[in-house]
Protein backbone atom coordinates (compact mmCIF):
# COMPACT_ATOMS: atom_id res chain seq x y z
CA UNK A 1 0.00 0.00 0.00
CA UNK A 2 1.51 3.39 -1.23
CA UNK A 3 1.60 6.36 1.49
CA UNK A 4 0.25 9.31 0.70
CA UNK A 5 1.69 12.94 2.31
CA UNK A 6 0.09 15.77 3.97
CA UNK A 7 2.05 18.98 4.66
CA UNK A 8 0.47 21.97 6.25
CA UNK A 9 2.03 25.89 6.15
CA UNK A 10 0.63 29.45 6.38
CA UNK A 11 -0.72 29.18 2.84
CA UNK A 12 -3.10 26.25 3.36
CA UNK A 13 -3.28 22.59 4.07
CA UNK A 14 -1.98 19.71 1.02
CA UNK A 15 -2.28 16.35 0.17
CA UNK A 16 -0.02 14.78 -2.46
CA UNK A 17 0.66 11.46 -3.75
CA UNK A 18 3.28 9.13 -2.96
CA UNK A 19 4.92 10.52 -6.42
CA UNK A 20 4.51 13.80 -4.98
CA UNK A 21 1.19 14.57 -7.50
CA UNK A 22 -1.41 17.48 -5.22
CA UNK A 23 -4.60 15.32 -5.07
CA UNK A 24 -6.25 17.39 -2.19
CA UNK A 25 -6.26 20.83 -0.84
CA UNK A 26 -7.36 23.35 1.65
CA UNK A 27 -6.11 27.17 0.85
CA UNK A 28 -6.30 29.61 4.22
CA UNK A 29 -7.77 32.70 3.78
CA UNK A 30 -7.01 34.00 7.37
CA UNK A 31 -4.94 33.67 10.56
CA UNK A 32 -7.86 31.87 11.90
CA UNK A 33 -8.21 29.15 9.53
CA UNK A 34 -4.23 28.86 10.03
CA UNK A 35 -4.72 28.62 13.89
CA UNK A 36 -7.39 25.61 12.97
CA UNK A 37 -4.98 23.92 10.68
CA UNK A 38 -4.85 20.89 12.72
CA UNK A 39 -8.57 20.24 12.30
CA UNK A 40 -8.37 20.42 9.13
CA UNK A 41 -5.42 17.32 8.81
CA UNK A 42 -7.38 15.72 10.75
CA UNK A 43 -10.47 15.69 8.34
CA UNK A 44 -7.85 15.12 5.43
CA UNK A 45 -6.87 12.08 7.18
CA UNK A 46 -10.43 10.75 7.55
CA UNK A 47 -10.60 11.19 4.03
CA UNK A 48 -6.85 9.91 2.64
CA UNK A 49 -5.63 6.65 4.43
CA UNK A 50 -1.64 5.96 5.21
CA UNK A 51 -1.13 9.86 5.21
CA UNK A 52 1.93 10.77 6.39
CA UNK A 53 4.04 13.86 7.33
CA UNK A 54 6.99 13.94 4.90
CA UNK A 55 10.84 14.18 5.39
CA UNK A 56 13.90 14.43 3.72
CA UNK A 57 13.94 13.54 0.46
CA UNK A 58 9.91 13.81 0.41
CA UNK A 59 9.67 16.87 1.92
CA UNK A 60 12.36 18.28 -0.96
CA UNK A 61 10.19 17.36 -3.72
CA UNK A 62 6.98 19.26 -1.44
CA UNK A 63 9.05 22.25 -0.74
CA UNK A 64 9.55 22.32 -4.74
CA UNK A 65 6.15 22.34 -5.73
CA UNK A 66 5.41 25.27 -3.58
CA UNK A 67 7.73 27.17 -5.29
CA UNK A 68 5.27 27.81 -8.24
CA UNK A 69 4.18 31.22 -8.88
CA UNK A 70 0.62 30.56 -7.88
CA UNK A 71 1.68 30.32 -4.21
CA UNK A 72 3.43 33.95 -4.20
CA UNK A 73 0.46 36.06 -3.17
CA UNK A 74 -0.71 33.53 -0.76
CA UNK A 75 2.69 33.82 0.85
CA UNK A 76 3.02 36.90 0.97
CA UNK A 77 -0.40 38.00 1.88
CA UNK A 78 -0.28 34.99 5.26
CA UNK A 79 2.82 36.56 6.16
CA UNK A 80 1.77 40.27 6.46
CA UNK A 81 -1.27 39.05 8.31
CA UNK A 82 0.42 36.73 10.69
CA UNK A 83 2.79 40.00 11.15
CA UNK A 84 0.26 42.17 12.11
CA UNK A 85 -1.17 40.04 14.55
CA UNK A 86 2.06 39.00 15.88
CA UNK A 87 2.59 42.88 16.77
CA UNK A 88 -1.09 43.17 18.41
CA UNK A 89 -0.51 40.28 20.62
CA UNK A 90 2.80 41.36 21.53
CA UNK A 91 1.16 44.53 23.52
CA UNK A 92 0.90 42.70 26.66
CA UNK A 93 -0.30 44.47 30.27
CA UNK A 94 3.62 44.86 31.32
CA UNK A 95 4.32 46.78 28.21
CA UNK A 96 1.39 49.41 29.12
CA UNK A 97 2.98 49.44 32.38
CA UNK A 98 6.52 50.20 31.21
CA UNK A 99 5.08 52.85 29.16
CA UNK A 100 2.99 54.24 31.97
CA UNK A 101 5.77 54.41 34.16
CA UNK A 102 8.31 56.10 32.11
CA UNK A 103 5.34 59.43 31.11
CA UNK A 104 5.38 59.55 35.34
CA UNK A 105 9.72 59.67 34.83
CA UNK A 106 9.13 62.01 31.99
CA UNK A 107 6.26 64.44 33.77
CA UNK A 108 8.73 64.67 37.27
CA UNK A 109 11.87 65.58 35.04
CA UNK A 110 9.60 68.49 33.24
CA UNK A 111 8.43 69.48 36.33
CA UNK A 112 11.51 69.45 38.23
CA UNK A 113 12.73 71.81 35.47
CA UNK A 114 9.54 73.92 35.33
CA UNK A 115 9.50 74.17 39.70
CA UNK A 116 12.76 75.62 39.36
CA UNK A 117 12.10 78.47 37.13
CA UNK A 118 8.80 79.06 38.81
CA UNK A 119 10.85 79.40 42.48
CA UNK A 120 13.56 81.48 41.10
CA UNK A 121 11.00 83.96 38.78
CA UNK A 122 8.71 84.27 42.12
CA UNK A 123 11.55 84.81 44.73
CA UNK A 124 11.77 88.20 42.62
CA UNK A 125 8.42 89.07 43.97
CA UNK A 126 8.22 87.28 47.41
CA UNK A 127 11.48 85.76 48.62
CA UNK A 128 10.32 85.27 52.16
CA UNK A 129 7.70 83.10 51.56
CA UNK A 130 9.76 80.94 48.61
CA UNK A 131 12.42 80.87 50.81
CA UNK A 132 10.02 79.40 53.64
CA UNK A 133 8.38 76.38 52.37
CA UNK A 134 10.10 72.91 50.46
CA UNK A 135 6.97 71.48 49.92
CA UNK A 136 7.05 71.69 45.93
CA UNK A 137 3.52 70.74 45.44
CA UNK A 138 2.20 73.27 48.33
CA UNK A 139 4.43 75.73 47.14
CA UNK A 140 2.35 75.79 43.86
CA UNK A 141 -0.90 75.89 45.04
CA UNK A 142 -0.30 78.69 47.60
CA UNK A 143 0.99 80.64 44.52
CA UNK A 144 -2.00 79.79 42.85
CA UNK A 145 -4.10 80.61 45.67
CA UNK A 146 -2.46 83.30 48.07
CA UNK A 147 -0.83 86.91 47.19
CA UNK A 148 1.88 88.20 48.85
CA UNK A 149 0.01 89.98 51.85
CA UNK A 150 -1.87 86.30 52.62
CA UNK A 151 1.34 84.46 52.19
CA UNK A 152 3.53 86.97 53.93
CA UNK A 153 0.88 87.60 56.77
CA UNK A 154 1.80 83.35 57.45
CA UNK A 155 5.27 84.26 58.47
CA UNK A 156 4.34 86.94 60.33
CA UNK A 157 6.16 89.73 58.46
CA UNK A 158 4.63 92.88 56.94
CA UNK A 159 4.65 93.24 53.69
CA UNK A 160 6.24 96.70 53.81
CA UNK A 161 9.06 94.96 55.42
CA UNK A 162 9.67 92.40 52.05
CA UNK A 163 12.98 92.36 50.26
CA UNK A 164 10.24 91.34 47.06
CA UNK A 165 9.86 93.88 44.13
CA UNK A 166 5.94 94.99 44.12
CA UNK A 167 5.08 93.13 40.88
CA UNK A 168 1.77 94.80 38.77
CA UNK A 169 -0.65 92.47 37.60
CA UNK A 170 0.76 92.36 34.17
CA UNK A 171 4.18 91.39 35.80
CA UNK A 172 2.35 88.53 37.89
CA UNK A 173 0.45 87.01 35.37
CA UNK A 174 2.60 84.65 33.66
CA UNK A 175 4.36 83.90 37.21
CA UNK A 176 0.28 82.73 38.01
CA UNK A 177 0.02 80.91 34.54
CA UNK A 178 3.53 78.98 34.88
CA UNK A 179 2.65 78.20 38.35
CA UNK A 180 -1.32 76.93 36.95
CA UNK A 181 0.56 74.59 34.23
CA UNK A 182 2.60 72.95 36.84
CA UNK A 183 -0.09 72.19 39.04
CA UNK A 184 -1.39 70.53 35.98
CA UNK A 185 1.57 68.02 35.45
CA UNK A 186 1.12 67.36 39.40
CA UNK A 187 -2.42 66.09 38.69
CA UNK A 188 -1.54 64.74 35.51
CA UNK A 189 0.83 62.71 37.56
CA UNK A 190 -1.57 61.50 40.14
CA UNK A 191 -3.59 60.15 37.54
CA UNK A 192 -1.27 58.43 35.41
CA UNK A 193 -0.08 56.87 39.46
CA UNK A 194 -3.37 55.85 39.82
CA UNK A 195 -4.34 54.39 36.52
CA UNK A 196 -0.56 52.91 37.20
CA UNK A 197 -1.44 51.09 40.46
CA UNK A 198 -4.40 49.32 38.62
CA UNK A 199 -2.47 47.53 36.34
CA UNK A 200 0.08 46.71 38.80
CA UNK A 201 -2.31 44.67 40.52
CA UNK A 202 -3.74 43.00 37.84
CA UNK A 203 -0.49 41.97 36.47
CA UNK A 204 1.45 41.29 39.19
CA UNK A 205 -0.26 41.59 42.48
CA UNK A 206 2.36 39.67 44.73
CA UNK A 207 5.05 42.60 43.62
CA UNK A 208 2.87 45.12 44.04
CA UNK A 209 2.69 44.71 47.60
CA UNK A 210 6.14 44.01 48.78
CA UNK A 211 7.70 46.92 46.19
CA UNK A 212 4.55 49.73 45.43
CA UNK A 213 3.13 50.52 42.16
CA UNK A 214 6.44 52.93 41.11
CA UNK A 215 9.35 50.79 42.51
CA UNK A 216 7.67 47.47 40.88
CA UNK A 217 6.79 49.71 37.38
CA UNK A 218 11.05 50.94 37.52
CA UNK A 219 12.18 47.07 37.86
CA UNK A 220 10.04 46.38 35.60
CA UNK A 221 10.97 48.18 32.91
CA UNK A 222 14.29 48.76 33.85
CA UNK A 223 13.92 44.45 32.97
CA UNK A 224 12.59 45.18 30.08
CA UNK A 225 9.04 43.05 30.77
CA UNK A 226 7.61 40.74 33.70
CA UNK A 227 9.24 37.54 31.93
CA UNK A 228 12.68 39.17 31.73
CA UNK A 229 11.92 40.16 35.66
CA UNK A 230 10.91 36.77 36.42
CA UNK A 231 13.91 35.66 34.71
CA UNK A 232 16.77 37.49 36.90
CA UNK A 233 18.34 35.90 40.68
CA UNK A 234 17.46 38.27 43.25
CA UNK A 235 21.08 39.87 43.06
CA UNK A 236 20.24 40.91 39.87
CA UNK A 237 16.88 42.46 40.87
CA UNK A 238 18.76 43.92 43.75
CA UNK A 239 21.39 46.21 41.96
CA UNK A 240 18.82 47.52 38.88
CA UNK A 241 18.92 51.02 38.50
CA UNK A 242 22.62 50.71 39.83
CA UNK A 243 24.20 49.77 36.58
CA UNK A 244 26.30 53.14 36.38
CA UNK A 245 27.54 52.47 39.94
CA UNK A 246 28.14 48.92 39.22
CA UNK A 247 30.11 49.13 36.12
CA UNK A 248 32.19 52.12 38.21
CA UNK A 249 32.99 49.73 40.71
CA UNK A 250 33.89 46.55 38.17
CA UNK A 251 36.16 49.58 36.04
CA UNK A 252 37.95 51.35 38.72
CA UNK A 253 37.22 49.28 41.93
CA UNK A 254 35.31 51.93 43.56
CA UNK A 255 33.05 51.18 46.32
CA UNK A 256 29.89 48.73 44.98
CA UNK A 257 26.54 49.39 45.35
CA UNK A 258 24.22 47.60 47.71
CA UNK A 259 20.83 48.50 45.85
CA UNK A 260 19.52 50.58 42.94
CA UNK A 261 15.77 51.54 42.43
CA UNK A 262 15.12 49.34 46.17
CA UNK A 263 16.90 52.44 47.66
CA UNK A 264 13.11 54.46 47.53
CA UNK A 265 11.82 51.53 49.47
CA UNK A 266 10.35 52.61 53.08
CA UNK A 267 12.08 49.73 54.68
CA UNK A 268 15.73 51.06 53.35
CA UNK A 269 15.21 54.65 53.60
CA UNK A 270 13.92 54.69 57.17
CA UNK A 271 16.48 52.29 58.50
CA UNK A 272 20.31 52.99 59.42
CA UNK A 273 22.77 52.41 56.59
CA UNK A 274 24.59 49.73 58.14
CA UNK A 275 21.64 47.31 58.04
CA UNK A 276 20.47 48.86 54.42
CA UNK A 277 22.66 46.19 52.84
CA UNK A 278 21.02 43.43 54.32
CA UNK A 279 17.38 45.15 53.79
CA UNK A 280 18.04 44.95 49.94
CA UNK A 281 19.40 41.50 49.81
CA UNK A 282 16.05 40.21 51.75
CA UNK A 283 13.58 42.60 49.63
CA UNK A 284 14.88 41.03 46.27
CA UNK A 285 14.74 37.26 47.60
CA UNK A 286 10.99 38.41 48.21
CA UNK A 287 10.39 40.07 45.27
CA UNK A 288 12.24 37.54 43.10
CA UNK A 289 9.62 35.08 44.34
CA UNK A 290 6.73 37.11 43.83
CA UNK A 291 7.93 38.05 40.51
CA UNK A 292 7.63 34.29 39.59
CA UNK A 293 4.64 33.61 41.46
CA UNK A 294 2.65 36.57 39.57
CA UNK A 295 3.79 35.39 36.28
CA UNK A 296 2.86 31.73 36.11
CA UNK A 297 -0.57 33.35 38.07
CA UNK A 298 0.21 31.39 41.16
CA UNK A 299 -2.12 32.47 44.36
CA UNK A 300 -1.78 35.31 45.73
CA UNK A 301 1.28 35.22 48.82
CA UNK A 302 2.37 39.06 48.88
CA UNK A 303 1.17 40.06 52.57
CA UNK A 304 3.17 36.85 53.56
CA UNK A 305 5.82 37.41 52.16
CA UNK A 306 5.68 41.16 53.00
CA UNK A 307 5.16 40.41 56.72
CA UNK A 308 7.69 37.86 56.77
CA UNK A 309 10.57 40.85 55.62
CA UNK A 310 8.93 43.39 58.63
CA UNK A 311 8.67 40.63 61.06
CA UNK A 312 12.49 40.10 60.87
CA UNK A 313 13.62 43.90 60.59
CA UNK A 314 10.84 45.76 62.83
Amino acid sequence: MHNKYIFSNIVGVFVFSEHFKLLDKKMFSNSEQYADKENIEKEFSKKYKNLKKPSGKELENILVFLKDEQFFDGFYAMNMELTKKLIKDSVKDDLLIIQTISSIREIDRIVNIMIKRLREWYALHNPEFEHSIKDQEKFVELVISKDKKELLGKLDVDIEDSMGAEFTKDNLEPIINLAKEVNGFYSLKKKQVEYLDGLMEKVCPNMLVITGSLIGAKLMDQAGGLKNLMEFPASTIQLLGAEKALFRHMKTGAKSPKFGFLHEHPLISQNPKQIQGKIARTLADKICLAVKVDYFKGEFIGDKLLKKIEEKFK
